[in-house]
């Protein structure tokens, strides 16, 4: 049986249907962009797919499930609030099955293992769109909220899916992570997939000058100004020792 005839196969509960619906309904909308288009929703869009890729990055991934680094709590909560607006689920839920796919990487218990395909599991809550609708009626809607999040979506989703299929290994992981250039330019620094394995207590993913990091720039400018504290990178000797050995 191919891995469509057993995903629409499986049983199915009452969640599962609600976030096939959400999930289903985001795209749909997604579809009316061209129709609506201005440069105002398409700039609503942008920046908050920035905001919101930003919540996934900095707050969800290296501060809550790694704890790379640590912030004020006041601010801890305002960014992992922008993770929620992301629709990938609530902080618990998200690290949670991150902390799983670190703990079984590449295996059947993986939840987003690439041996599974294209599938990601964990949909939650949902942004409350009135607020754009009236501030900019069906084109702040279509795009602040369509199309962004399905932007967002997708981005997350090759992270998961590309990251372990796609691009060259510097590290010695022992798992089919990967590091992909221009993931890491659309993921904010995300897509340097096999130096997050090889160090993920690491708040920088970028670890070459030349590996373009834009969650590890906002990181470093918290720092500078007293607001990041406890940034944790890899020591030489680690770096060393992950190193792919060549002949």
């Amino acid at each position: 049986m191919t891995p469509c005839a057993n995903f629409l196969g499986r049983k199915w509960n009452l969640l599962d249907l609600v976030t096939a619906g959400m999930f289903l309904s985001v795209h749909c909308l997604a579809l009316f962009a061209p129709f609506y288009f201005t440069w105002t929703a398409f700039l609503v869009a942008f920046w908050l797919a920035f905001l919101t890729g930003f919540g996934i990055t900095l707050s969800y991934h290296r501060n809550l499930a790694h704890r790379s680094f640590r912030v004020p709590k006041l601010l801890e909560y305002l960014f992992a609030y922008c993770g929620v607006l992301a629709l990938e689920g609530s902080p618990i839920e998200w690290v949670s099955t991150h902390r799983y796919h670190h703990q079984f990487t590449d295996t059947e218990k993986d939840a987003h293992s690439p041996l599974k395909g294209f599938w990601y599991s964990h949909m939650g809550w949902i942004l409350d769109s009135s607020i754009l609708y009236a501030v900019g009626g069906l084109p702040f809607l279509v795009w602040g909220v369509g199309v962004r999040m399905v932007v967002v979506f997708h981005i997350t989703l090759f992270v998961n899916s590309a990251g372990h299929t796609w691009g060259y290994q510097t590290w010695n992981t022992g798992d089919l992570s990967r590091n992909l250039w221009w993931l890491g330019l659309l993921a904010l620094g995300e897509g340097w997939h096999n130096n997050h394995h090889a160090f993920e207590y690491s708040a920088r993913q970028g670890l070459e000058w030349w590996q373009i990091d834009l969650t590890w720039y906002i990181i470093k400018f918290l720092e500078a100004l007293g607001l990041a504290t406890d940034v944790k990178v890899p020591s030489e000797a680690h770096r060393k020792r992950m190193a792919l050995k060549t002949e």
